[in-house]
């Protein structure tokens, strides 16, 4: 292949790629919006599946274009945060994670069983990753912002369901640890139940503008 060729088929290549990029971010922003309430946690842990176009685009298109989606979906989101950006950077530093170490594994084996073993770890690494930044970074915010700095009224959040939770670091490991691992379980089983005709519909789109750019 010529080098005027092999341009081109890099620039369409990468045309593909970033129409794939903003039709998904189009999809995880929606979904963004629709958050689910989950029994026998405290009401401000919602589950959101705006994970889902993030790591079908880690998969089809690689790991980089997961975590672009990622943070183009919370940087559309940020003007109209409720929690001063906060929420759109914990939501992003999940999410990259998640689909990062996801779409790592799966790019080096391609397999159903490589996606299976890819989401599990990076359901994993998300999870305790969300133990850590929200230790030192978005509960203390939180505190400042909504509870005069008093860390107290957020841990009884906690403990009106389960009075064990004496501490910030407990609160944390017996319900945000479980929770943020089963949320990216959820969103990999959806993943992978609609991966298959969506990533045919990619290559059919390829084709679609491989062709009008001849």
């Amino acid at each position: 292949m010529s080098d005027k060729n092999k341009t081109i088929s890099r620039d369409k290549t990468r045309t593909t790629k970033l129409t794939i990029t903003a039709m998904l971010t189009a999809v995880a922003v929606v979904l963004q919006y629709i958050e689910v309430s989950v029994p026998l946690v405290p009401s401000f842990l919602k589950l959101d599946f705006s994970d889902i176009p993030e790591l079908i685009g880690a998969f089809v298109i690689g790991p980089f274009y997961g975590v672009l989606i990622c943070l183009l979906k919370n940087l559309i989101h940020l003007p109209f945060s409720s929690s001063v950006g906060v929420g759109e950077f914990s939501n992003f530093l999940l999410g990259a994670v998640f689909v990062f170490t996801a779409g790592m594994i799966y790019k080096h084996k391609m397999t159903k069983a490589g996606a299976l073993i890819a989401c599990i770890v990076g359901a994993f690494v998300m999870a305790v990753v969300s133990v850590i930044t929200n230790y030192f970074v978005v509960y203390p915010v939180y505190a400042q912002l909504w509870a005069k700095g008093d860390m107290g009224i957020i841990i009884g959040m906690y403990q009106a369901i389960f009075p064990p939770c004496d501490t910030l670091l407990k609160s944390l490991l017996i319900f945000n640890l479980p929770f943020t691992f089963v949320k990216g379980i959820i969103v990999a089983l959806i993943t992978m139940l609609i991966y298959k005709p969506l990533s045919n519909m990619f290559v059919r789109l390829n084709t679609s503008l491989n062709k009008k750019k001849k």
